[in-house]
Order: structure tokens, then sequence, then C-alpha cells
């Protein structure tokens, strides 16, 4: 028997979070994965609506147990590059997939302010799966 690989699902408590974390246990559970939930905050951020509480924290693994999935909540600082922290989780995991989700912007609204999905898409080594949330 070998042993799982590990998906790695990019998760902020959002409908756009909640639409990849859906979307990585159901093909952890498909292929009997390990999951890394990654909820990174901002360097030096005191106060940062995207991070996630120790209960929260809980809760995740508890749903990823509920559909199978071992699962655990990595918090890694990102600082100023959310493409060099999962990079590094996703090496460190021997991660087969990347899970994201993508918010919907304007073609105007891409070109002004950039997308760091757009650069995860990019830039990293690993295989991405990008979901959206419905409409």
């Amino acid at each position: 028997m070998t042993s799982p690989t590990t998906i790695v699902i990019g998760y902020v408590p959002s409908p756009v979070g909640e639409a990849a974390l859906e979307a990585g246990l159901a093909e952890a559970a498909a292929r009997g994965d390990d999951v890394v939930i990654l909820n990174s905050p901002r360097r030096r951020s005191t106060v940062d609506a995207e991070l996630i509480d120790e209960t929260a924290s809980d809760e995740l693994v508890a749903r990823a147990a509920a559909a199978g999935v071992t699962a655990r909540v990595d918090q890694s600082d990102h600082g100023d590059d959310i493409v060099e922290t999962f990079a590094e989780v996703a090496a460190a995991a021997s991660a087969r997939l990347v899970v994201i989700g993508m918010r919907r912007r304007s073609p105007v609204g891409k070109l002004v302010t950039g997308s760091d999905a757009q650069r995860l898409l990019l830039d990293l080594d690993v295989p991405i799966l990008a979901v959206k949330t419905a409409r």
C-alpha cells in the first residue's frame, strides 16, 4: 500500500475559501489524499480578517475528517509574497496539487489590482485546481 499524497488548499473564511475547501476535500476524499489547509496571515499584521482562530481551525479539521480526509491547518506567515508561502508549504508537504478559490472580477479590476491567483497559476510548479463560487 502506498502512502497518501497531499493536497494544499488555500483557505480564507469567505465564499471563495469555502469553494476551495469543498473542492479540495472532495478531490482528497476521491483519491485518498491528506490535506494541508493553508490559512496564511500577513506579516506584521496585528488584525487579519482572513486569519482563522483555533476554534475555526479545529472545525475545518473536523469537516475534513467527516469527509474521510486527514487534514491539518498551516498558518505560515506569508509576509509580502503569498506565492512564496504556497511554494514553501507545497514543497514541504510534497503536494501533488494546490487548490485555490478565485474571485470574479472585471477585466479592468484585474488589470489595475493584479491577482494573487494569477501569480499562483503562473509561478507555482505544482498543478493547481482553481475554483469559483457558484453564481
